[in-house]
């Protein structure tokens, strides 16, 4: 268990590597770059929007690998998923500005932010079948939240390294240059990551299935549409908080604040360090205590901090700042650090990696997608706090309460070696 989790983890900090660094770079420079005859606002929402577009990828993706998953195995769907998005990353520091291609360069940058999601939206699925089947029932929530510190790790990888090149170069450098490094850095991450996973055994659990679904989507649709539907409004809050502190704020405290990108990228990066450190034991609870009580007390922590987050990000002071997105976070993974055991748990095995990938990845599209998008533009009209950004996040965490609400418990009450169950 101990190795599997770490090719877990390793794997799924490079897949969001790749897709976090895209997101700061939207957040600082894409807009300038490849959208230069739109105002200052509405080139980062145009960044934004391509942002978004990987969003929308992401369910494609789970689909395609989820069949991949279900028919074939857990294993293939982790190679795959690395080699596109490791390989679409690299071509986005290629791509030449708006300045030299015109048109074609924002053209070229969604489709490549397009393949991105198709990678991700294979890579989670994948990722936490192989050690969710593997783990123990006892300690199932905690073996699979491995996977999950790996968002952390990414984001820490990507910003670091943005912030690194921030302090070493001079802005004219930064933008002429310097942000494509961490999207080529991403080639070799990706080689890493690909022999790391060559040697992980397929899921015990995928090899005691006879009857595999000939098409899982359909199954899904047939048989579990309402989960689908409730576990994508449920997970839609925690996406909603995530990207609106690591992507929004960015862009909100450089662009309006007047906040140094310096400044402002420790302050999330700190905050993300200490979410990524607590998330096993997060996941303890949810082994203790069950993964939807841990699920309606994170919803319920993010709707009641979400007015507070805007003020302090407001007073554009670091200390306060750090605390403001602090909080939003530990709601976010008190919810999060259980999320990759409860959901393979309410699925079939025999379409579990479509169900839970599906699920998973539309909950990106309905809060991570547009919540950048839309608090930028909140933002742009509320003054100087953004009240507006602080209503929107709290009304998506109740629903997502909600949501929560309607679903089951599935945390095994019996011996290590119950099977999960089904829903």
């Amino acid at each position: 268990m101990p190795r599997l989790a770490a090719a877990s983890l390793v794997g799924t900090a490079i897949e969001f590597y790749d897709f976090f660094v895209y997101g700061t770079a939207a957040a600082l420079v894409l807009g300038p770059l490849f959208f230069p005859t739109f105002s200052p606002v509405a080139g980062v929402l145009a960044a934004f929007a391509t942002f978004g577009v990987g969003f929308v990828a992401r369910p494609l993706g789970s689909v395609l690998f989820g069949h991949l998953g279900d028919r074939r195995g857990r294993r293939p769907v982790l190679m795959l998923s690395l080699l596109l998005t490791g390989a679409s990353t690299v071509a986005v520091g290629c791509v030449p500005s708006y300045a030299t291609l015109g048109t074609a360069a924002p053209v070229l940058l969604l489709v490549l932010r397009f393949l991105q999601g198709l990678g991700l939206g294979g890579e989670w699925g994948g990722a936490v079948l192989l050690t969710a089947e593997h783990a123990p029932a006892h300690r199932r929530a905690l073996w699979s939240s491995f996977p999950q510190v790996g968002p952390a790790v990414g984001f820490v990888l990507a910003n670091g390294t943005v912030l690194a090149l921030s302090a070493t170069l001079s802005d004219a450098e930064f933008v002429r240059w310097g942000w494509r490094v961490p999207f080529w850095a991403a080639g070799v991450l990706a080689l890493a990551g690909l022999w790391l996973r060559s040697s992980l055994a397929e899921s015990p659990r995928f090899l005691e299935i006879d009857d595999h679904a000939r098409v899982p989507l359909v199954e899904v649709v047939r048989h579990h549409g309402r989960l689908v539907l409730l576990t994508a409004g449920a997970l839609a809050a925690g996406y909603a908080v995530f990207y609106a502190v690591t992507t929004w704020s960015l862009a909100y405290a450089t662009e309006q604040l007047g906040v140094s990108r310096t400044v402002m990228l420790t302050c999330v990066m700190a905050a993300v360090v200490v979410k990524g450190a607590l998330t096993p034991l997060m996941a303890l609870g949810g082994d203790r205590f069950g993964r939807r009580t841990m699920c309606l007390a994170g919803c319920t922590a993010c709707a009641l901090w979400m007015l507070p987050m805007v003020a302090l990000l407001a007073t554009g002071e670091p200390l306060l700042m750090f605390v403001g997105v602090l909080g939003a976070l530990l709601g976010f993974i008190t919810m999060f650090a259980v999320i990759a055991a409860y959901l393979p748990e309410l699925y079939d095995a025999r379409v579990r990696c479509t169900g839970a990938a599906v699920g998973y990845n539309l909950g990106g599209v309905l809060g991570g997608a547009l919540t950048p998008i839309v608090a930028t533009a909140l933002a742009e009209h509320s003054g100087r706090v953004p009240w507006g950004v602080g209503v929107y996040l709290t009304g998506i965490s109740l629903l997502s309460l909600g949501c929560f609400a309607l679903l089951p418990e599935t945390r095994p009450l019996t011996a290590p070696a119950a099977e999960p169950a089904t829903g």
